[in-house]
């Protein structure tokens, strides 16, 4: 049971994570209809972008907590993403707006594909560390464990998430943005200027992404320039299991994302692997220490559960015929 609850608050706190990059997927599709594979790179760029304001910090010796160092590397990171996510919509998808869909599709694959490799020569292809500058005091629960940091991932994405929803539910930008999401031709007759909200949404999204990025790098305590495409193809499938275009399916769907992947990662891939490992040591010699299929296959949890939603539940969870859509 405690092995149950540690692997709950892991998933947990990846969950956040993968609910935040889910977000900026399905604000996009809600609105275009178009999935932007370039996101995860997005994710990737506010990272890397962060991580070397924070290096840079840390080298001159300023004389700054390490939460304000953070700060400031995040409060770099979000208008560089901000503004990249508003140059992709204006050059690569606003021209094929009207093209076939699949068109959009293969650009944003390029595009992905463009930033990857931009991000790798200024960069390097080499592991960069984080810097341990946020608290990691450790509280036990029911035998569990979770330190200050993941508390603070799983505040911050939440209080993030919140003020997302009260925007687009609660202002008038969100309902230009469910108005579009709805009927564009008819919400530019009644006065919304629907290229101004595309350009929003795919800045608000952006904005997500690079939080998104710095707190990966934090939990994981690296960053490279080839993090956002697993990343981005895990919070994709966090989407479409909540239902992508709905603003709750895809939280919902990044917290049940991560949930499922740390149990079957850590619980039942160990709880196996070790078995074999000591019944049949001959047979199973990589099982034999155990954690084997944990640490090297959790990636097919994700994307076993991406299968069965679109066998069973195509539209996803939360996601129904004339849903509510951001």
């Amino acid at each position: 049971m405690d092995i149950f609850l540690q692997q709950l608050i892991n998933g947990v706190v990846l969950g956040a994570i993968y609910a935040l990059v889910a977000l900026g997927y399905t604000m996009v599709y809600g609105i275009l209809g178009l999935i932007n594979f370039a996101h995860g790179e997005v994710v990737m760029i506010g990272a890397l972008t962060a991580l070397s304001v924070i290096q840079f910090l840390v080298a001159s010796g300023v004389p700054l907590p390490g939460p304000v160092v953070v700060a400031l590397g995040l409060a770099a990171a979000i208008p560089v993403c901000m503004m990249l996510g508003f140059t992709i919509e204006r050059v690569a998808y606003r021209p094929l707006r009207h093209a076939p869909r699949l068109t959009p599709l293969i650009t944003a694959i390029g595009v992905s594909i463009l930033l990857q490799n931009a991000a790798m020569i200024v960069w390097g292809r080499q592991y960069i560390s984080f810097p341990a500058l946020l608290p990691v005091t450790s509280h036990s629960i029911a035998g569990a464990t979770v330190t200050d940091q993941q508390i603070f991932i799983v505040l911050l994405a939440a209080a993030v998430m919140a003020a997302l929803v009260y925007v687009v539910h609660r202002t008038r930008l969100g309902r230009a943005m469910r108005a579009t999401a709805q009927n564009p031709a008819v919400a530019g007759l009644m006065g919304v200027n629907v290229n101004t909200v595309i350009s929003i949404t795919f800045i608000v999204g952006s904005a997500l992404a690079a939080v998104a990025g710095v707190l990966v790098a934090a939990y994981y305590g690296i960053a490279h320039y080839f993090m956002g495409f697993m990343l981005g193809l895990k919070a994709f499938t966090a989407a479409v299991l909540g239902g992508i275009g709905n603003l709750a399916g895809a939280m919902l769907g990044g917290l049940l994302l991560g949930v499922i992947e740390s149990l079957g990662a850590g619980y039942i891939s160990d709880l196996s692997g070790g078995l074999l490992g000591k019944y049949f040591p001959d047979t199973f010699p990589m099982f034999v220490n155990g954690g084997f299929l944990g640490s090297h296959y959790q990636d097919v949890f994700a994307f076993f559960v991406l299968i069965l939603v679109l066998v069973f539940r195509p539209s996803g969870l939360l996601g129904e015929q004339g849903a509510e859509r951001a």
